[in-house]
């Protein structure tokens, strides 16, 4: 049995979806032959009638949420192998998921309507080990080199561009152990409040410079006004997020930019965590 936490923000995408009798998403003037294929194939996803969050500015840049994007209320994500705590011999570890409701390596039939970076390959698994950048997967069986030692892997559900699905099934986290390191003596709280970072990543360049997504993944935790925050640094200027979303970031600089992340309670102090915060360069390109 999976131990998750189903967010505020997951049960309203629920009842949304119930409401809305399961309608597809709206095909747009962007949408490419490839795309309109896509959808034919699929009957997960439910077009969100959100909108865009107040915007905040600061130091030249505007930050925003959003919440208009194609959901997947029944997508489920079962990691089969590796088992948990379990042992892996060697370095290369096999990893072997189950998907349901979700289709891997298809353009996510709103693509087109999004401004901001999206992947060719389509929908796919963020494989996250010890919240170093993760590695994308467009299919449910690969193998990956981990170094000897006990790690922490987070997976979880994207859209083909690269917004993680925030609800209790489409996630796994789980701890493994590889090769004949000792087991650290530290142990991981599996029920304990963890922050990941995912997305801005690498490189940008061109058009998906403009806009660029800020994305994170959130376990056993929740985000109000009233309660716990995550405190977004982007070189520099300190932007407080209250809800579980994705937010667009304009005004980015060419070159190098930092952003780091943090999970902090109500009075603005860290939540304890292994990987409650964390800092990450990307880059921009013309």
């Amino acid at each position: 049995m999976k131990k998750k936490h189903l967010s505020f923000m997951a049960v309203a995408v629920t009842l949304l979806a119930s409401a809305c009798d399961g309608k597809r998403a709206v095909e747009t003037t962007e949408t490419t032959v490839s795309d309109t294929t896509a959808m034919a194939h699929d009957t997960a996803g439910v077009q969100h009638q959100g909108a865009m969050g107040t915007p905040m500015e600061k130091g030249g840049l505007k930050v925003y949420s959003y919440s208009n994007s194609v959901d997947f209320p029944d997508a489920d994500l079962d990691l089969n192998q590796p088992e948990k705590n379990g042992k892996v011999t060697g370095d290369s570890v096999q990893f072997n998921y189950e998907v349901k409701n979700f289709q891997l390596s298809q353009q996510t039939t709103d693509a087109g309507t999004h401004e901001h970076a999206n992947s060719k390959e389509g929908q796919h698994i963020h494989n996250i080990v010890d919240n170093e950048p993760y590695t994308a997967h467009y299919k449910p069986t690969f193998k990956k080199a981990i170094k000897p030692g006990q790690h922490v892997v987070l997976s979880f559900l994207s859209r083909s561009y690269h917004e993680s699905i925030k609800h209790d099934d489409a996630y796994d986290l789980r701890v493994i152990n590889v090769g004949n390191a000792p087991a650290s003596a530290a142990k991981f709280d599996e029920s304990g409040q963890h922050l990941f970072y995912s997305r801005p990543k690498g490189e940008y360049k061109g058009a998906d410079t403009r806009k660029v997504m800020l994305d994170f993944y959130l376990v056993n935790t929740e985000l109000a006004k009233d309660g716990n925050k995550v405190r977004a640094t982007i070189n520099g200027n300190e932007f407080i997020l209250d809800q579980w979303l994705p937010y667009l970031v304009e005004g980015l600089p060419m070159g190098e930019n930092t952003f780091k992340l943090e999970l902090i309670d109500n009075a603005g102090k860290m939540i304890p965590g292994p990987f409650n915060t964390v800092e990450r360069k990307i880059t921009l390109a013309k």
